[in-house]
Order: structure tokens, then C-alpha cells, then sequence
């Protein structure tokens, strides 16, 4: 990948949002050595929540557009623990994404690529990772997608 991270996000017309805050009693990230954890991040966009049941509610075209902005912080959350520095980023490693859906849906790998197609867009080959999507009967506030993610710092 030619360039810095965050030209190749303008490139692709991406600005990143700041890092959501906890809700809750834990920490957005965890470093141990060069691996950083970072909690599940739900979809939302600049205009607020996006909820329902994808399957029900939305689309799954809808629902990978959803789990995109998932990726948007879930790079937010690695900016942050880099003190600003999305370089340090050295490759993606895993991701977990939970989709809220009916015990019938089974397209939850289609509404996670939503995540995967933006950060191997944005990252290239550092942004090819391990995956699971798995179906959840209902998530936090009702959103449709929540993707927790293992990456690679320097």
C-alpha cells in the first residue's frame, strides 16, 4: 500500500469519526504487546443509531451498509489507542461480527463483508483478516450490527 492510511481513507472519500466512548464498565481498547483488542463497535452514523432486524427491518444490503460504519470504529478505536497515528496499524487479524436477525436469517457473512470489503478497501492486503459472523436474537439499543476486531500494531 502506497502512502499513509488515512491518505488512502481520503482517497476513498473516508473521514474517520472520533472513537465512540464505553457505555458501560469496560475500556474501548486492550494492548498486550503488538496485539490490541478492541470491544465491539455498533453501527451508527453521523445521523444516529441504525437498528432493527436485518432480514425484518433492513436489508442485507442495508445491513452490510450498517456494518461498514462499524468499521469506521472500529479504525477510530485503533487511531485512538495509536495516539492518533493510524500508520502504526500494521494489519487486521480478526474480526467478530454479531448480526441482529431472526433464528431463520443465514446471510450473516454477506452483512458482515459490509466491514471486511471497507477495510481490505482502505488497508489492501493489511486489511485481509479471520473472521466469524454469527446471528444474535437482539443486540445493545436494538442496532443492527455489532464487529469487535484483533489487529496488529506497531
Amino acid at each position: 500500500m502506497s502512502g499513509t492510511i488515512e491518505a488512502r481513507l481520503a482517497e476513498i472519500g473516508v473521514t474517520l469519526p472520533d472513537a465512540p466512548a464505553p457505555a458501560a464498565n469496560y475500556v474501548p481498547t486492550v494492548r498486550v504487546g503488538d496485539t490490541l483488542y478492541v470491544s465491539g463497535q455498533i453501527s451508527q452514523d453521523a445521523t444516529g443509531l441504525i437498528t432493527g432486524k436485518v432480514g425484518v427491518d433492513l436489508s442485507v444490503a442495508e445491513g452490510a451498509a450498517a456494518a461498514r460504519t462499524c468499521g469506521l470504529g472500529l479504525l477510530a478505536q485503533v487511531k485512538s489507542a495509536c495516539d492518533g497515528d493510524l500508520d502504526r496499524l500494521q494489519r487486521v487479524v480478526k474480526l467478530t461480527g454479531f448480526v441482529n436477525s431472526t433464528p431463520h436469517f443465514t446471510d450473516q457473512p454477506k452483512v458482515i463483508n459490509g466491514c471486511s470489503d471497507f477495510l481490505v478497501e482502505a488497508l489492501g492486503e493489511a486489511g485481509r483478516h479471520a473472521r466469524s459472523a454469527v446471528s444474535a436474537a437482539a443486540l445493545p439499543l436494538n442496532v443492527a450490527v455489532e464487529i469487535e476486531g484483533v489487529f496488529q500494531i506497531r
